[in-house]
């Protein structure tokens, strides 16, 4: 049958997210997680669901994509889809009409998995590679350390609920200088169906400052859990907090039954490529995402 390409709904969310569950394994490539929508759900069901397409053949759900933003889509695919012929040539020709619905006209940016046949559709029809990305994996097999361990002074870790909720959100904030994450956001994210599986952690340090913060999310037992985002208040920078709020973040999810810790990061951001490998993530070869200038 052919390739059907949709736009869930927010009563279809759910079919997606599980389907992005189903696609996390070790050692795959890194794609698009059910983290990634869980995160992108702080603008609640309906804003998700607008930004989410699917391509499915015979009712099954072969590619997911979430719009980052309108000229960004994220991708994720079947694992015994990567290589699909049907399939790619589809993306390609959904990518580069904006009548599809899919990106809009002019710059347009794709990430896609490596050693996916629509990438090298793609690279071969003009698209050209743009700023890369970092990925960072640690294995949970064994326990993870104390997570306070290697920073400068103590850290107490909590896990965020509704009554802290402005705490982490104002560590958001104080992270990123362009963050609109407010209570009214954390509890749109809390609700959506991913982060049943998900915790929001806050560092403390031993004067009772929030420094340090990071949410966790599991794609089920056995499978790889995603950090994202981790941030540290500006005026508490320096002090290893980085690194133990990371270490913290493997332990829950490991906790959760997470098999191993994802996280990206721009390849610019040598910063934060260098914390997270302080807490034991495995640099892995960069990703450039995808660049079209109609």
């Amino acid at each position: 049958m052919a390739i059907v390409l949709g736009e869930p709904g927010a009563d279809g969310l759910s079919e997606a997210v599980g389907a992005l569950r189903e696609w996390q394994y070790d050692e795959a490539p890194r794609q698009l997680h059910p983290g990634d929508l869980g995160w992108f759900w702080r603008f609640g069901a309906e804003a998700t669901a607008a930004a989410v397409r699917t391509w499915s053949r015979d009712g099954r759900i072969l590619a997911v994509g979430l719009l980052d933003e309108p000229a960004l889509l994220r991708l994720a695919i079947a694992p015994d889809a990567q290589r699909d012929e049907e399939l790619a040539q589809r993306l390609v020709e959904d990518l580069a009409e904006p009548d599809r619905g899919v990106l809009t006209a002019g710059r347009v940016y794709v990430e896609a998995p490596t050693g996916a046949l629509v990438r090298d559709l793609l690279s071969s029809g003009g698209w050209n590679a743009d700023e890369p990305w970092t990925p960072l994996r640690r294995d949970l097999t064994e326990p993870v350390k104390d997570p306070a361990s290697g920073s400068q002074h103590s850290m107490r870790i909590e896990v965020t609920g509704p009554e802290q909720a402005h705490v982490r959100t104002a560590v958001q904030r104080a992270s990123f200088a362009n963050s609109t994450f407010t209570d009214e956001r954390w509890r749109a994210m809390a609700a959506g169906s991913p982060y049943a599986d998900a915790q929001c952690l806050v560092g403390y340090d031993d004067q009772g400052n929030a420094v340090a913060a990071v949410t966790v999310w599991s794609a089920g037992p056995g499978k790889p859990g995603l950090l994202e985002p981790m941030g540290v208040h500006r005026d508490h920078r320096g002090h290893g907090y980085g690194k133990a709020i990371t270490v913290a973040a493997a332990a829950a999810l490991r906790e959760l039954g997470s098999s191993s810790a994802l996280v990206s990061t721009r390849s610019s951001n040598v910063g934060a490529v260098a914390t997270y490998k302080s807490a034991g993530f495995r640099q892995l070869p960069e990703i450039p995402d995808l660049c079209w200038a109609a």
